[in-house]
């Protein structure tokens, strides 16, 4: 296990709410740290960097010093037009985690590595990885095939075991995580956190609106598609929010241009009635308030960990080096 000391802190899951756009808000970061894991949440949720300054007060000022440490997402890519202020920002309020998407910037990785901050990088492709790891970056998060958002196609034990080759900073694994028995797994892959979304829309503290929450609660993995055509970068999102804005799943029109400034300046007018979630969607049946879902996911962790040995007892004994 790779947990940095400033993330182990309070700890009670291995478990990293992921920023979704639109949704994460102080109210779920508040929640998500206060129960025991990592809440965070992306800069561009607020629609300037003064209102962003705000939302980094309210969260610092309404954490403890029981309370588990937050971070905030980055968006490193050209056509952030807010990419250096809500760096300042950030700088000067010293989140502790941050998760940058989009593209790995040195001078991001250094300003938050000046403060004693870390950064968490999002990758889908053993290249980016790479890349990220030679930048300097303290964790990788592997957003494999299924995650909502943003996602990759690669097999997540593909992945994680060809990243643990080359990479000993914290792992981070994301895609279709939604029960303790799930982090369970991760954890035996070789994964320091589980990287949650989905699970996190349907809380009582996510901005989600609660025709959203219904529509992942009626959903199954088949009911998600992983397309380009939303914001030029392939992502999952629910079949039935595509339908309801009437676009037609089985024929969508390309976009091939990423343009992060142009959504902000449209009010993300392609995010607010498409609705993205992962595959996991299948295993969410209910909205808990975050406290709650904590608490159920530690349990479930505990129960699938402690019924391991018993598991294992009904095979023999481990065969000695060579099989003998």
């Amino acid at each position: 296990m790779t947990i940095p000391a400033l993330l182990g802190k309070n700890l009670k899951l291995p478990v990293i709410a992921a920023p979704m756009f639109l949704v994460s808000g102080p109210e779920l970061v508040m929640a998500t740290c206060r129960a025991g894991a990592i809440g965070t949440f992306p800069a561009l949720n607020q629609r300037t960097t003064e209102g962003y300054a705000q939302w980094l007060d309210t969260i610092q000022s309404g954490l403890g010093p029981n309370d588990a440490a937050f971070g905030v997402n980055l968006i490193v890519h050209k056509t952030n037009p807010r990419l250096s202020a809500d760096l300042d920002v950030t700088v000067r309020h010293q989140v502790p985690l941050v998760v940058t998407s989009l593209g790995t910037a040195r001078e991001v990785i250094d300003a938050v590595h000046a403060y004693g901050g870390l950064v968490f990088h999002d990758v889908t492709t053993i290249a980016h990885a790479r890349k990220a790891a030679e930048r300097g970056v303290d964790g990788l998060i592997l957003v494999c095939a299924g995650a909502g958002g943003h996602a990759g196609t690669r097999n997540p034990f593909a992945f994680v075991h060809e990243v643990c080759q080359f990479f000993g900073g914290t792992i981070v694994l994301s895609g279709c995580l939604s029960t303790g028995r799930d982090v369970a797994a991760e954890l035996l892959m070789g994964a320091d956190f589980a990287y949650m979304g989905t699970r996190f829309i349907n809380t009582s503290e996510s901005r989600a609106v609660a025709e959203y929450r219904q529509m992942i609660i009626a959903s199954q993995s088949d009911d998600v598609i992983y397309t380009p055509a939303i914001s030029g970068i392939p992502a999952n999102f629910l079949n039935a929010s595509l339908s309801a804005c009437g676009l037609d799943p089985k024929s969508l029109p390309e976009k091939l241009a990423v343009d992060i400034g142009g959504e902000l300046n449209h009010e993300a007018r392609a995010w607010k009635d498409i609705w993205s979630a992962g595959q996991g969607a299948g295993a969410i049946r209910d909205v808990l308030p975050t406290p709650e879902l904590v608490g159920r996911l530690a349990r479930e962790l505990h129960a699938a960990w402690s019924g391991l040995p018993a598991r294992l007892s009904q095979f023999a004994e481990p065969l000695t080096e060579g099989g003998a």
